[in-house]
């Protein structure tokens, strides 16, 4: 097996050095160069070759903006994931980003000790580095191991930093990758086996599909990108709703539906509590809030609460398709896409169960074959989709099977 190959550019040494110990306590991550400005970082890609570049964005010199805007200038394609102190404080700069061609960001810890807390973000760093690069590698036709591979890696270290702390020891001796769990991490991951092939569940609806009256996508790791991708190319006459749940901080949502609303011929927004669901409608679930659809008279309309996170996360896709296989029954169309994990797979079945339609993007357009491929296997995926095909077939069926 090959390396992913990490470029790591941050205007500090400190922070340099931490991330870096980070990606190499991994085996099958190599750090391969480190930058300290955006200048810095167009020197060294030809000499390091990245899969995937980890870049802050404030820096000297040249900021990770203007590295975006000359990388694209440039038609340089290696991803970039952002992570910086400012996309905690300034959701419309990491959607900038975004905009501009970044894969996607990761918001590093708060407050003054943000060096030291660096750790808490471990597992978001591998899971980009793993989604992103290990994409980009696969392409250039390197030998990487599925994304697995390393979120069993990232486990194991989480399990030793929990039992460290049970124990009552001082966990800033702990947070970080030191050369022993180098060594254990290794010897740990050559005993990790590849999850043997699940065979293709079959569902046998309780009704046969009706007239879809609502759209509900579920989405994560490769989102941002994916869904600029599909919604540009939406029909502008499409008349059902979407509801949208794509994994994302509080606070970034917003920014995120305001972006995807120039390029989109539908108006989007990021959902409000109590609101009626329109039709031709975009809504994007706030993050850290779940998104679900309740009736109201004779209106049905949009529900946000805080009730606790659903496999990992809140906003939960689970969440949403439930509700909406409860209220629309068979009257709904489905759509799960990239992303890690299972999130979203299990409530697509019930979806399917309840007679809705149903799609899943397929295994090579997607960044993580993961939320897709569960909800596959489980049976809730009536057919596999590829990412530059997902706005013709989501408008073909809505409109072939929509209310007169």
């Amino acid at each position: 097996m090959d390396d992913i190959s990490v470029l790591v550019c941050d205007d500090s040494v400190l922070m340099r050095n931490l991330i870096s110990r980070i990606v190499d306590g991994i085996t099958g991550m190599k750090v391969v160069g480190k930058a300290e400005n955006g200048k810095d970082l167009l020197d060294k890609i030809p000499e390091c070759n990245p899969d995937v570049i980890l870049l802050d964005v404030e820096m000297p010199v040249m900021t990770g903006i203007q590295f975006l805007e000359e990388r694209k200038q440039r038609k340089i394609d290696v991803p970039v994931i952002m992570l910086s102190s400012l996309t905690t404080e300034g959701a419309a700069i990491s959607v900038k980003c975004l905009e501009l061609g970044a894969s996607d960001f990761i918001t590093k810890p708060g407050g003054t000790s943000i060096t030291l807390n660096i750790s808490d973000v471990s597992v978001e760093i591998v899971e980009y580095i793993a989604a992103y690069g290990g994409a980009y590698a696969s392409k250039k036709g390197k030998r990487i191991p599925e994304a697995d591979f390393f979120l069993h890696q990232i486990k194991l270290k989480e399990a030793e930093r929990f039992v460290l702390k049970k124990k009552g020891e001082d966990l800033a001796k702990s947070n970080l990758f030191t050369q022993d769990d180098i060594k254990k991490t290794a010897e740990a991951s050559n005993l990790w086996n590849s999850p043997k092939v699940k065979a293709v569940s079959v569902i046998t609806p309780e009704r046969e599909s009706g007239k879809i009256e609502i759209i509900a996508i579920g989405i994560s790791t490769g989102g941002p990108t994916a869904l600029r991708e599909v919604f540009k190319d939406l029909d502008p006459k499409l008349k059902q709703p979407i509801l949208v749940v794509q994994h994302m901080p509080a606070g970034f949502t917003q920014e995120f539906a305001m972006s995807l609303d120039k390029l989109c011929p539908l108006k989007v927004t990021e959902a409000v509590n109590g609101e009626k669901i329109e039709n031709s409608h975009i809504y994007i679930a706030p993050g850290g809030s779940h998104m679900v659809v309740e009736q109201k008279g004779i209106d049905k309309v949009i529900k946000i609460n805080q009730e606790p996170p659903r496999n990992g996360h809140r906003p939960s896709v689970d969440v949403l398709f439930e509700s909406v296989a409860n209220l629309y029954k068979n009257h709904a169309l489905g759509v799960i896409m990239t992303g890690m994990g299972k999130d979203g797979a299990a409530q697509l079945a019930q979806m399917r169960k309840q007679g809705a339609w149903t799609l899943g993007q397929d295994q090579e357009s997607s960044i993580v074959y993961g939320m897709p491929k569960v909800g596959y296997e489980m049976g809730g995926v009536q057919k596999q989709v590829p990412l530059k095909d997902m706005a013709r077939e989501i408008s073909f069926l809505a409109n072939e099977h929509r209310l007169s």
